[in-house]
């Protein structure tokens, strides 16, 4: 007899349909899958049979042939242990059918028969809603992040027995609701704020400019003088996310296994910080079976590579590409999937190998041909897509005993807000742009108009600090947007007096 059971799975961050059949024959008792399983679908067999049988239900002692259709594409994970354990059921005759057609069913089994947590909840929610099936079919741990997903019904279990009860009909799971507006004001928190940061007035300035522009940032300053605090606190000023990138992002987490247990949304914007020793492939994405990577989890949020220079040099090349398109595409013999990457660059480097070069406080003990091949290991081409570079001095030690707190994230924000809107606003007919980093270089010749007096501004600094072609761009962006903060239509010559300022590593006097 065969048994169809509807399952699903994640292919990139998006889930297709699995059909399960099911097929008992006689003949020597075995089991067998097909439809390129991998090791973990494999496995299954035995997490199955004793899952059955310590659920006091029968294992049929046939020969089982359990197909996982379309058979073209790999399958991987663990999800498939309940719909194959319900198909060899069915087949048997235990559990009837008439709740199977208009339900997808997902879960982990463990040898007592009880469900685990599994991977990709949301994104095959998102998909049962496109199918139009009514009832999905869940671990009780996965419940908040399935029924995130409107219009269908989250059926909760704890285990196996449970399962068939409620497909024969002997009892009724209620369908699981969430209240999304609740769940975003639980998540909804940072922890913590830029009012916890004391002094260092200008780089809070460049923080709040990058993120109103959605500029990417490097700081440069001596160890301790607060450059990680700095950027960790980021994400707290940049506008809130909205429904659709909350989903988008919780995606991409779920596919990736890193929802924290119980936390079925993500409210926040995200703030990846991998350690300098990180892959390419664990950077952009990939592997034998592709997963996000760092720039992906990132997405809508903020990437900080501490410790710029002391990447590998092949690491930081293959992020011009993601900066640029906005998305990573994974090519392989038999596919390609494409993950989103738009998030906003924030890195930090030392001025010199030692740290201390040009610190009133410290020697250093760097040779100029030191910190001139330390500095170089960023390249040009990724360098020129870093609007804003901002030195981050130590502090004193009145900044560090001063009691007052200085502006909270809350208020910076706000601003930060203003002048997103001014953007979305100028930029409405321009399909696929938001903010000024974004802008091209035809665009900027549109935008970025100034006047005479700014003109000779930007001339004199172009002479005086030898600033190349991609500087200037630079400096009209981040200058349309200090525009924006100050809620001007026109770009005033003391706009692009700060903006100059914003571009230290394009100096000549840095090696000097």
């Amino acid at each position: 007899m065969i048994a169809k059971v509807n399952s699903s799975a994640v292919l990139g961050i998006n889930a297709y349909l699995v059909e399960v059949e099911v097929d008992l024959s006689r003949g020597m008792p075995s089991y067998s899958t097909v439809g390129l399983p991998d090791s973990a679908v494999k496995e299954s067999k035995n997490r199955v049979e004793s899952a059955i049988k310590n659920s006091g239900l029968i294992f049929p002692l046939k020969r089982i042939t359990v197909n996982l259709a379309p058979a073209d594409i790999k399958k991987e994970g663990s999800s498939f242990d309940l719909p194959v354990a319900i198909g060899v059921l069915s087949a048997a005759g235990i559990v009837s059918g008439d709740r199977l057609q208009d339900t997808i069913i997902l879960g982990e089994l463990s040898l007592d028969g009880s469900l685990r947590e599994i991977r990709g909840t949301l994104p095959m929610s998102l998909a049962v809603k496109e199918m139009n099936f009514k009832n999905i079919l869940v671990p009780e741990a996965n419940q908040k992040e399935a029924a995130i997903v409107q219009d269908i019904n989250v059926r909760p279990a704890n285990n196996l027995r449970q399962v068939v009860d409620f497909l024969n009909g002997d009892i009724e799971i209620e369908p699981y609701k969430v209240d999304i507006d609740s769940l975003f004001k639980e998540f909804a928190k940072y922890p913590v704020d830029f009012s916890e940061v004391k002094g260092q007035e200008s780089a809070k300035r460049a923080m709040e400019v990058a993120a109103a522009g959605g500029h990417n940032i490097i700081t440069i300053g001596p160890p301790g003088a607060g450059k990680t605090m700095l950027a960790r606190r980021i994400p707290t000023i940049l506008p809130e996310l909205t429904l659709e990138e909350s989903l988008e992002t919780t995606k991409i987490h779920s596919v990736a296994g890193f929802l924290t247990h119980g936390k079925a949304l993500v409210a926040t914007r995200p703030f990846r910080s991998p350690h300098h020793t990180i892959s390419d492939v664990a950077l952009i994405g990939g592997g034998a079976h592709p997963r996000p990577g760092e720039v992906s989890l990132a997405h809508n949020g903020v990437l900080f590579l501490d410790e710029l220079p002391e990447f590998n040099k092949n690491v930081l090349e293959v992020l011009r590409q993601p900066i640029e398109d906005e998305e990573v595409t994974i090519s392989r013999a038999l596919m390609a999937l494409t993950f989103p990457a738009r998030f906003m660059l924030v890195s930090a480097m030392n001025p010199c190998p030692c740290g201390y070069f040009g610190d009133p406080n410290h020697h250093c003990t760097c040779t100029p041909g030191m910190i001139q091949r330390y500095v170089s290991k960023i390249s040009g081409p990724l360098l020129d897509r870093i609007d804003i570079h901002i030195e981050v001095p130590t502090l004193s030690y009145q900044e560090l005993s001063e009691k007052s707190p200085g502006e909270s994230s809350e208020v910076i924000r706000e601003r930060v807000n203003k002048a997103r809107k001014r953007q979305l606003e100028r930029y409405k007919d321009k399909k696929g742009m938001f903010c000024n980093a974004q802008l091209g270089s035809k665009d900027i010749r549109k935008y970025c108009i100034i006047d005479e007096s700014s003109e000779q501004l930007l001339q004199m600094a172009i002479q005086k600090f030898g600033f190349s072609a991609r500087a200037y761009d630079r400096i009209l962006k981040v200058s349309r947007t200090i525009a924006d903060l100050e809620s001007s239509g026109d770009i005033k010559p003391e706009h692009i007096s700060e903006a100059i300022q914003y571009r230290t590593l394009d100096r000549k006097y840095w090696m000097t």
